[in-house]
């Protein structure tokens, strides 16, 4: 996310969320009970970075040893996160941490604290799309 002549790079399987009010009813009409936010402090807000994900290395092809630095050693892969940059996201409030930055408030949130992610089918494939159908 770029802000002025700045980057913010979020690393690993973390979220930059800007979080909304906590309100009962979300700006996109998810209803949370007053049960459901006095049980588990839950919090709401748009996705506006993402992480690249678990980063994992690469390996010289079957049966080669992990540990063994081969000429692509330094070369990572990346076990993606889910959410994308403007879904709506319900988390986990006690595993954010709060930053502030130029004056706005943003969260840090780690992927396991989402508990779901609202996409708009607009802008982002469904996920039955992706699939090919095998049985044709």
């Amino acid at each position: 996310m770029k802000i002025g002549n700045k980057q913010i790079l979020v690393v690993g399987d973390r979220v930059l969320i800007k979080p909304e009010n906590n309100d009962e009813r979300t700006k996109v009409g998810l209803y949370v009970p007053q049960t459901v936010i006095e049980k588990e402090p839950v919090q709401s807000g748009r996705v506006v970075a993402k992480g690249p994900g678990i980063a994992y290395p690469t390996g010289s092809g079957e049966g080669s040893e992990p540990w063994q630095e081969t000429s692509d050693s330094h070369h990572l892969k990346f076990i993606p996160v889910q959410a994308e940059v403007g879904d709506f996201a319900l988390f986990l409030k006690k595993e954010a941490f709060e930053i502030q930055y130029q004056k706005e408030t943003y969260l840090v949130v780690p992927q396991a604290a989402i508990l779901l992610l609202i996409r708009d089918e607009e802008e982002h494939l469904s996920f039955d799309s992706e699939i090919p159908d095998l049985l044709e």
